[in-house]
């Protein structure tokens, strides 16, 4: 079985992974616009600011791609949206230590300050735990179908005694069993 197949379409945890996808994907976009919007060159690292971070115009083609791809994350939803929000979230993440060891030095083309590299830490957590709600935890209820594709023995026992409670409950004086006649009547 493949990770994309253990949660039914219409699953409630799609709609987390959806929502969070296309509220960080919104914000994004609006934050690379708005340095499309000022017109800033590509390779300038002069400390021009945008929405209290630095940037240029490089910079505000990242946050724009990804920002797309993350909406269509949240367009696609499910898994998909799942997986792409913890890979998108840890690309986020490694960028904000790559670029915190990088400030003050000529490979920091991007133009980062530390207000970036906050945002890109933050913004990266947050993306990373939409992608994880329901996926990752120790206390993970037992019908989650992530609990299910890790224990599977127990998940097994667990339906079968299910099953056999339905049964049993079924069958079970007062039900509304089929009645049995003796022969004597």
């Amino acid at each position: 079985m493949r990770l994309s197949e253990e949660l039914p379409v219409d699953h409630r945890l799609a709609q987390v992974y959806r929502y969070g996808a296309g509220l960080c994907g919104v914000v994004l976009l609006v934050f690379g616009c708005l340095g499309f919007a000022d017109r800033l060159s590509p390779f300038s690292t002069d400390g021009t600011q945008v929405a209290g971070m630095t940037t240029n115009g490089l910079l505000s083609l990242v946050p724009v791609v990804v920002g797309l791809v993350l909406i269509a994350g949240a367009v696609v939803g499910g898994n998909f949206a799942s997986t792409l929000n913890m890979t998108v979230g840890t690309l986020f993440m490694i960028s904000g230590f790559f670029h915190l060891f990088t400030l003050d030095r000529s490979a920091n083309v991007l133009d980062f300050g530390m207000t970036n590299v906050m945002f890109s830490f933050l913004m990266g957590l947050l993306i990373a735990c939409f992608g994880m709600y329901g996926r990752v935890s120790s206390k993970l209820p037992h019908d989650n179908p992530y609990w299910r594709r890790r224990h599977p023995r127990e998940a097994a026992r667990e339906s079968l005694a299910a099953r056999r409670r339905a049964r049993q409950a079924a069958l079970a004086p007062g039900a509304s069993a089929p009645a049995i006649t003796s022969a004597r009547d």
